[in-house]
């Protein structure tokens, strides 16, 4: 049973139920970039998250990655474990895009010979600052091992993404991986979405994004692309 609401964000409401270890989350038709900077609605958006992000992280359940999905229960809502962010941001990166890419003066798409694995501290108000093992110790976010763990995960996350939607023919060019300890035993679990709101995602043949860029690089079509990575997981994972 849903009932108060715990967390309005820009993105997503989260609601408490009547067990203390599982809330509703429920998404919105509303797009943000640029940490708030950039913001509109779509309609029919929320839906897709929902449904995209529920195959997802069922998929990634199915093969040993756990995390907080237990079921879709609306067009715009699933049930989840109740965790406890860990503010820690892990962007897993098979190429070179977006912001890294103009940092570093790197020609988007170059593919390096290794995988990279980002983190960032997740504060808005210090713009998500990068960090790194040994600052997220010092920070006392967690502890050697809990962050090697979570990096190990990161990583089988986003060769089980990366294979997936090869099926499909999509390139998986990046990911933002994020976790959470459930209320329910302590377990670190991946939580949050994953969407092509928190992935990069290329057309393998024409290149075409299908993802939030479409948003913060004003290509239109926002709703259409993400109707269209659906449609095409539907046909190896099903409907959900």
């Amino acid at each position: 049973m849903k009932k108060e609401l715990i967390l309005n964000g820009n993105e997503k409401q989260i609601f408490a139920t009547d067990d203390p270890d599982k809330v509703i989350v429920r998404y919105k038709d509303v797009t943000v970039a640029f940490n708030n900077v950039k913001r509109a609605r779509f309609e029919g958006k929320g839906a897709l998250d929902n449904q995209i992000s529920a195959l997802l992280l069922g998929y990634l359940g199915g093969q040993g990655v756990p995390n907080h999905f237990l079921e879709r229960i609306g067009e715009n809502e699933q049930l989840c474990r109740k965790i406890e962010i860990i503010p820690i941001e892990f962007i897993v990166r098979n190429r070179v895009a977006g912001s890294l890419a103009a940092r570093l003066g790197i020609e988007e798409g170059f593919q390096p010979d290794n995988l990279i694995v980002e983190l960032r501290y997740n504060d808005d108000e210090l713009d998500d600052p990068f960090i790194n093992p040994d600052l997220a110790v010092a920070l006392g976010l967690v502890n050697y091992e809990e962050v090697g763990n979570m990096i190990a995960e990161a990583k089988k996350a986003n060769s089980l993404l990366k294979g997936l939607f090869h099926q499909v023919g999509i390139e998986l060019v990046d990911v933002k991986i994020e976790f959470g300890r459930a209320t329910d035993n302590g377990q670190i679990i991946l939580s949050d979405e994953i969407s092509p709101d928190t992935a990069r995602l290329w057309d393998e043949r024409t290149g075409e994004r299908l993802d939030k860029d479409r948003f913060r690089l004003d290509l239109s079509d926002v709703v259409a692309s993400y109707r269209n990575v659906y449609e095409r997981l539907t046909t190896v994972l099903g409907t959900n």
